[in-house]
């Protein structure tokens, strides 16, 4: 599909055109484009599950905890890592739309400007909240369950697909950056190092001190913490780093930052195209 007929799917912009009406338009927009070529969101969402079968049940029983308890302490940090991939799939859809030249289309539209960014990000968050249900039916399906109460879960799903909202736009302001969708691709396969930096697949504790610190700093940490503490699964390790130990605060603080940040400087990319 060519980047005119992107555009022209968007309807003329009318006298009463507000900025939600043309984020509306955008985030419709993207859905059509996931619905017709799925194949980044089914990759981001089916890994998870693909690490969650492989290492539960390859490298489950090697570790000091065993394979069951293991599931069920894998399953909250893939849900971390799976909130934090909205780094890749942003940048990598953002960089694509200005590498064909779309995002110039947009701009010579009477619309919102910040409508274009927040358009994107809300439709990869409707497509996580849904792309995240077939990780939770495996994951019950392997052992792991819910074992704090319901307003906690809620909680615990909620922080996950906020941390989700503000890593997708630290996405889509690197993609307005880098502009070049090859490169953008090959930066977010390195995305995939983040987990690794933190407690999503394995515990800290045994970590030598420095790379313990960098460890439990990382983001993917206080999410993966707070969903095992909401779901009942594992109680915050009072020892740790302060993100971690208090791992919603955590949590809160990491997304509203990142929020603070990028929204302004993605739509500030948005608006300046190319200069």
């Amino acid at each position: 599909m060519s980047s005119t007929t992107l555009v022209q799917e968007r309807p003329a912009t009318t006298a009463t055109s507000t900025p939600v009406a043309d984020s509306l338009a955008v985030l419709g927009r993207h859905l059509q484009r996931i619905k017709a070529a799925p194949g980044v969101v089914i990759l981001t969402q089916t890994m998870p599950i693909t690490m969650l079968l492989f290492f539960g049940y390859v490298f489950g029983s090697a570790l000091a905890m065993p394979g069951q308890e293991y599931r069920a302490f894998l399953v909250p940090g893939l849900l971390a890592a799976t909130a934090a991939n909205g780094i890749m799939v942003g940048m990598f859809q953002a960089s694509q739309d200005c590498h064909r030249g779309v995002m110039d289309r947009f701009r010579t539209l009477p619309m919102s400007r910040p409508a274009v960014p927040f358009g994107q990000t809300a439709a990869d968050l409707l497509t996580t909240a849904i792309g995240m249900v077939p990780l939770i039916l495996v994951g019950l399906a392997v052992g792991w369950r819910i074992e704090g109460g319901p307003l906690a879960a809620l909680g615990g799903f909620g922080l996950l697909l906020l941390l989700r909202f503000a890593t997708s736009w630290l996405g889509c302001w690197l993609g307005l950056l880098i502009r070049n969708q090859e490169i953008a691709g090959q930066l977010g396969s390195a995305t995939f190092i983040l987990p690794l930096l933190s407690n999503a697949y394995i515990p800290t504790d045994n970590l030598p001190d420095w790379l313990r610190t960098v460890a439990e700093w990382n983001p993917i940490s206080a999410m993966a913490s707070a969903t095992r503490d909401l779901f009942g699964n594992a109680s915050p390790a009072a020892d740790a780093a302060w993100p971690v130990a208090h791992p919603v605060a955590g949590t809160l603080v990491w997304s509203a930052v990142l929020l603070v940040v990028f929204v302004p400087l993605s739509v500030r990319r948005y608006a300046r195209g190319g200069e």
